[in-house]
């Protein structure tokens, strides 16, 4: 199993991201290489939306709880 097909945490997310759109933004990336990068670009960006979603969630179900004390 290759390290790009296991799910990253969300510091490894955004540090990845960062590191892509840094390559991008140097023109470090090849026309042919571009397509691979948006895509894992995109996968990452919905891995963070999905983590910050699910952490949201977690919370006010925990703080509700408290409430409910």
């Amino acid at each position: 199993m290759d390290n790009k097909d296991k799910k990253p945490t969300y510091s490894q997310a955004i540090a990845e991201l960062e590191n892509l759109v840094s390559q991008m933004e140097s023109e470090e990336v090849s026309i042919d290489e571009l397509s691979e990068k948006v895509k894992r670009a995109s996968f990452l960006i919905k891995l963070c939306r999905e983590k910050l979603t699910s952490t949201e969630m977690e919370i006010g179900s925990i703080l509700s709880g408290l409430e409910n004390q």
